[in-house]
């Protein structure tokens, strides 16, 4: 079973680091730096355009709780 939950977890790292970092690209050009994106930023992302945001949170909530049940076995 912790072998188990071990594969898991390293498959939701992967797939948590890789979507942040998808989502850092598109405000981490020069033109972000100088407001380009603001319209996303600015009064928060839309939920139903962005469902990386909501993605994010499952994976995030999905990494906590596998850790807190790897410290436990």
């Amino acid at each position: 079973m912790k072998i188990f939950l071990q594969i898991v977890f390293f498959l939701d790292c992967l797939a948590l680091i890789g979507l942040i970092l998808l989502q850092m690209s598109e405000h981490a050009t020069l033109g972000g730096a100088f407001g380009a994106g603001m319209s996303s930023t600015v009064f928060g992302r839309d939920v139903k355009r962005d469902p990386k945001k909501i993605a994010t949170g499952v994976l995030g909530a999905l990494f906590i709780g596998l850790g807190l049940a790897l410290a436990v076995l």
